[in-house]
């Protein structure tokens, strides 16, 4: 028999059909969470990049409307997001009190804080499913080979002809699992890595941001108490 996957297929058992068309749905999975990561990661760094490059004069002004406005208008960055929730609460903050004492840049640290690991959630959104693949796609492809080739072995022994040619025949179509197997792991596992690195920059870029937008915060208040003194002085 040549080495045709088209032929392997054909003559293989509904067992190992079922394997490989696995595999093959671990793979078709695996490549749309990747592509899907990509394209979310660079719309959100291109929205993040529009935003900060308005909003910067606004920031240091204390423009507070000014930024939400410009922040609603990126719904799919994760920067503009951050920021709208920061600045949003500092807002609420300001205008009523919840008993607890704290102020207002304090109530707005640790809702911060807490947005950042609902974002880091979101960047991380279909990850699990790159990790699946790439740890279970070999085991999976190796059940694929084991049913194979006792289904080959089988075959053998229904027909009585026990020849090198049908042994190495049902072999090599058992062997085809583990290779499909390797050959959706591998790409996944790179994968994983490869967006585990981008997304751990983005999450401490965002943290940084967040440090940034509370030191912003509190250098309004300071401009704020120096004016309330300069009036009491006057």
């Amino acid at each position: 028999m040549s080495f045709s996957l088209t032929e392997m297929w054909h003559s293989m058992g509904l067992p190992a059909k079922i394997v490989g068309a696995f595999l093959l749905s671990m793979g078709l999975a695996s490549l749309t969470v990747f592509i899907e990561r990509l394209i979310a990661l660079r719309r959100s760094r291109v929205s993040a990049r529009k935003f900060a490059s308005v909003v910067s004069e606004d920031l240091q002004e204390g423009r507070i409307e000014s930024v939400l406005a410009e922040a609603a208008k990126h719904p799919h960055g994760h920067l503009p997001r951050l920021v709208q929730d920061g600045l949003s609460t500092y807002s609420q903050a300001r205008s009523t009190a919840d008993g607890t004492g704290l102020s207002p840049v304090e109530r707005t640290r640790r809702h911060l804080e807490r947005r950042l690991d609902d974002l880091g959630a979101d960047l991380k959104r279909g990850m699990p499913v790159l990790a699946s693949v790439g740890s279970v796609a070999p085991f999976v492809g190796l059940l694929g080979t084991v049913v194979g080739i006792i289904s080959a072995f089988q075959g053998i022994a229904a027909s009585g002809s026990g020849g090198l040619s049908s042994v190495s025949a049902g072999i090599s179509e058992a062997l085809v699992e583990t290779a499909l197997g390797l050959a959706v792991a591998i790409p996944a596992v790179l994968a994983f890595n490869y967006l585990s690195t981008q997304i751990t920059r983005d999450e401490m870029a965002l943290a940084s941001s967040a440090g940034e937008l509370i030191d912003t915060i509190e250098g309004w208040g300071d401009v704020e108490r120096t004016e309330i003194r300069r009036e009491r002085v006057a």
